[in-house]
Order: C-alpha cells, then structure tokens, then sequence
C-alpha cells in the first residue's frame, strides 16, 4: 500500500508537470502576453516554477522548451526518486498514481 503522502506528493509533482506540458504545447499556438484566458492561467502559474529553474537552464533554450525542460526534471523526480523513497526498484508503465487513476478513469467511461 502506498502512503497517503506519497499519493498526494505525486499529485502535485503531477499536474506541476502536466501543467508544463500543457503551457509548452500551448506556447505552440499562442505567445506568452496572449490575451487567451488559458495562456494567461498556464503562465501566471508555471512562471514562479520556471524561475525557480532559471540557474539549471541553458540559456540557448527558448519559448515552449523552457518549460519542457523543467517538467522533464519534476518527470525525473517521479520516476525515480519516488520509488526510491518508497522502496521499489521500479513501478513500471502507469505505476504514477495520477496517470494511473485518470487511465483507470478514461478505462471505466469508455468500457
């Protein structure tokens, strides 16, 4: 059984990332300073995570990269501190509990 406080720390490690995600693949279509409400939410909220990388990131990095460059660091900390901490040597393919409990969810609505 995985302690409650692991559960909850991968949820926000989670959607920290997933958000990342999401603001790197919407700076695709958008710009920053977009007036687009979703812009705006996916900055306002990766920004003080962004700068907060800011002395780790190559400064050849631009636009939506920044982001995926942090996210890949939060993905790192999930995939392998999380089991370490836990005492697994590997959770293997959705063995996340955020992904894992949204799969199982899209699983059920679609079967």
């Amino acid at each position: 059984m995985i302690p409650t406080w692991a559960i909850v720390l991968d949820y926000v490690l989670g959607t920290i990332m997933w958000t990342l995600i999401g603001r790197a693949f919407m700076n695709i279509f958008q710009r920053e300073d977009s007036t687009f409400f979703f812009m705006r939410v996916f900055v306002k909220y990766t920004n003080p995570i962004i700068n907060l990388f800011k002395f780790i990131t190559p400064s050849f990095l631009f636009g939506p990269f920044i982001a995926l460059y942090v996210a890949w660091f939060f993905y790192l900390f999930r995939f392998y501190a999380m089991p370490y901490i836990l005492g697994y040597d590997v959770w293997g393919m959705l063995a996340f509990p955020l992904e894992s409990d949204f799969s199982r969810q899209l699983y059920q609505l679609f079967n």
